[in-house]
């Protein structure tokens, strides 16, 4: 999800950076892979400022990976991962990606869970012709730079004009809007791209912005900003950004007396919002996300979950998952470990069952799925809407 101008300019820098074995846990180093075995790298942010959700996000794509070998693998062979911590830096997730690719020889490369280090492994991957599938990364310019769709370029989640459309269409027709102000992160290519496509679709609708402001990653007092957005007095406050600041904003807004509705995207999605905000707080709040836990398709999964690691999954996890299932059935249907057949495969996946509901790959390398606006109402989550793009 984070973006950055000096993405690709990291991937520059790092491809012939000569690598440290430490990067990477639960391997082999540098040994060839068996005959019996498919290697699938996971370049995640297990430690640094976003780790809850490289792990999450891990999480679920292990729990995909050990159903699909416990079933009895991929035509006689298992999968096996192989790990690396990016340290939430995209400098050293490029350099992981080095070497699992050009190294570890992986036959598909799973994550980051975030847009910056995506995009800068774009080239060596691009190079190498090894698929990448990112789980979370919902920055239109992942999959598609300058108008052309990256070849070995896919992901497992909407992307964020979908969910910024989602929020604006939600803010106009079920919420009845007809203002709204909105503050982004603007050290976030997430928060920014987010912010600019709800304008765009709810002025299109018939509202209006009147206000926008904007904070930093890591702030913590966001009082000022938010004294100016309350005297826009407008219907809705539109806030895309990560579980960290959202939950002191909702906070800190609720104790301006801020009351109107509060709006936000997926990086809302985890529980520390509300460990942080206070429930009370979090009332009339909505955002949008991939999937409802009270689903029925979805039960499966949360079940299979909570049996592994013992406690109840978040949204990344389910996007790890997801992406999971569409590696083993694009490894089934490619019938080889040829990077260019499992590239063909992942890019025909077509009504897929996966965690969060049925898959279909798009032209661009996009999923094509629901999304669904939940609101947190006393401290449950009720599903608002669903809405199809």
């Amino acid at each position: 999800m984070l973006g950055s101008k000096k993405a690709r300019r990291w991937a520059g820098l790092f491809v012939g950076t000569a690598l440290m074995g430490s990067l990477l846990t639960g391997c082999g180093g540098g040994e060839k892979s068996a005959d019996n075995e498919i290697k699938v790298g996971a370049n995640f942010e297990l430690t640094g400022n976003v780790a809850n959700y490289g792990t999450a996000t891990f999480e679920g794509l292990q729990l995909a990976i050990d159903e699909a070998n416990a079933a009895g693998g991929i035509n006689g062979k298992q999968i096996r991962l192989v790990k690396a911590d990016t340290k939430s830096e995209t400098s050293e997730a490029v350099t992981a990606a080095t070497k699992l690719i050009a190294d570890e020889k992986v036959k598909v490369l799973v994550g980051p869970a975030t847009t910056a280090p995506v995009i800068a492994e774009t080239q060596i991957a691009t190079e190498h012709k090894v698929p990448v599938l990112a789980p979370c990364a919902t920055s239109a310019r992942v999959t598609v730079e300058n108008g052309k769709v990256q070849p070995y370029i896919f992901r497992s989640c909407f992307i964020d004009p979908q969910q910024g459309d989602v929020m604006a269409k939600f803010a106009a027709d079920n919420l009845k809007a007809k203002t709204a102000v909105i503050y982004i992160d603007s050290s976030s290519d997430y928060s920014k791209s987010l912010g600019a496509v709800f304008k765009e679709r709810f002025e299109a609708a018939g509202g209006k912005v009147l206000m926008e402001e904007a904070f930093l990653q890591k702030d913590q007092d966001f009082k000022a900003a938010l004294t100016k957005l309350k005297t826009a007095n407008a219907d809705v406050l539109f806030v895309p950004g990560y579980y960290e600041e959202i939950g002191k904003i909702v906070k800190q807004a609720r104790e301006l007396g801020i009351t109107s509705p509060i709006l936000g995207t997926d990086g809302w999605d985890d529980p520390k919002v509300a460990d942080i905000a206070g429930k009370d707080a979090l009332n009339k709040t909505y955002f949008c996300t991939h999937y409802s836990e009270k689903d029925e398709q979805v039960k499966p999964f949360l079940e299979a979950f909570q049996k592994k690691y013992g406690h109840a999954p978040n949204v990344f996890a389910a996007l790890g998952y997801d992406a999971g299932k569409l590696i083993v059935d694009a490894l089934k249907r490619a019938g080889s470990d040829d990077t260019d057949k499992i590239t063909q495969a992942i890019a025909a996946t077509k009504d897929l069952q996966a965690g969060t509901g049925t898959i279909s790959m798009d032209a661009n390398h996009n999923p094509i799925k629901q999304a669904v606006v939940l609101e947190n109402r006393d401290g449950d989550r009720v599903v608002a809407a669903k809405i199809i793009p």
